[in-house]
């Protein structure tokens, strides 16, 4: 009784399956011939969906098909149990061989580099680069608006 129930169960899941397969096909037929496909899809995008629902219809519809399933002999199936579940023999990896890393080397670091301000005033004099005066005569001359918060 068991038996029946399970396998009318499995017909009715399979032709649910097909059913949604179908509907699928369906919508995608639909969505070519009003053109609508074109705001979803690319043009390949579209051609492979067609491909995969129209695969997937005959698929469903292969599985959901009725078919004669032939009686094997109660020994036989016991025997096809017996080796499925039979503990597959385990046998170790072999090690993996792994370099040793270089020990580090420590070196000494680089001496302090001199305070860039003392640097720079010890460039300007190595160059004799004059310092600059403000002439407050010129700024006014240029810029007459600065002339009352100078």
């Amino acid at each position: 009784m068991t038996h029946r129930n399970d396998a009318a169960r499995g017909a009715d899941v399979l032709g649910r399956w097909r059913m949604l397969a179908e509907q699928r096909l369906e919508h995608l037929t639909e969505l070519f011939e009003s053109g609508r496909w074109r705001r979803y899809h690319s043009e390949q995008t579209f051609l492979e969906n067609i491909r995969e629902a129209k695969n997937a219809v005959e698929i469903w519809r292969g599985l959901s098909a009725p078919k004669a399933v032939p009686q094997k002999p109660i020994a036989a199936a016991q025997s096809i149990l017996i080796r499925a579940l039979a503990p597959a023999p385990v046998t170790a990896p072999e090690p993996i061989a792994i370099p040793r890393a270089k020990e580090p080397e420590f070196v000494a670091p680089p001496p302090a580099a001199a305070d860039p301000v003392v640097d720079m005033m010890a460039l300007e004099q190595a160059l004799d680069v004059p310092e600059l005066a403000i002439d407050l005569a010129s700024i006014e001359k240029r810029y007459p608006l600065l002339r009352n918060t100078l």
